[in-house]
């Protein structure tokens, strides 16, 4: 990522931050991908 931590506060946890936010990146790019199949099959086989 692009953020730059240098000048941050000495108690913060930045690599885990940054874990964490690409965590919540990548499962909320699965769920968008899961919800628009889902949606895609409800839309075939319902209709």
């Amino acid at each position: 990522m692009g953020v730059n931590t240098a000048g941050g506060h000495p108690a913060m946890d930045y690599a885990e931050h940054n874990r964490t936010y690409a965590n919540f990146i990548g499962w909320t790019k699965f769920a968008i991908v899961f919800l628009v199949l889902l949606l895609a099959g409800m839309a075939f086989f319902l209709v």
